[in-house]
């Protein structure tokens, strides 16, 4: 038997989008990051976050936003920033009850996209 998609796993997509709710509470708290988001209209910033994280673990959902390069260019993010931001995700996530094995899954996935992240 196979086992659960991640995206069955973290709940589908309301509860992907309620992890990423809090996710970017935690990153507007955090200074060392939040000014990335000082002019970012941050309702879009959750359902493209929300479709990104669900697109990744495997979930019905087709990401439709630019590439992680393109996206990123020009913003200079290192890996401090990367590494922060992962963070979050982890915190909001386990503030979710997700278990560790799938918090590791999800941020796996999401360091995968680290190099045409940091230094973009």
């Amino acid at each position: 038997m196979s086992e659960e998609p991640l995206y069955e796993r973290l709940g589908g997509e309301d509860s992907i989008e309620a992890v990423v709710d809090r996710f970017y509470e935690h990153v507007m708290a955090d200074d060392l990051v939040n000014g990335y988001f000082e002019d970012v209209d941050m309702q879009r910033q959750i359902a493209h976050q929300t479709q990104f994280i669900s697109s990744v673990t495997g979930g019905p959902v087709e990401y439709t936003g630019e590439d992680m390069r393109a996206a990123h260019e020009g913003m200079g993010i290192t890996e401090e920033e990367f590494n922060a931001i992962a963070g979050h995700l982890d915190t909001a996530l386990a503030e979710f009850d997700v278990p560790e094995k799938d918090r590791e899954d999800v941020l796996d996935e999401i360091a995968s996209y680290e190099d045409a992240i940091v230094g973009a």
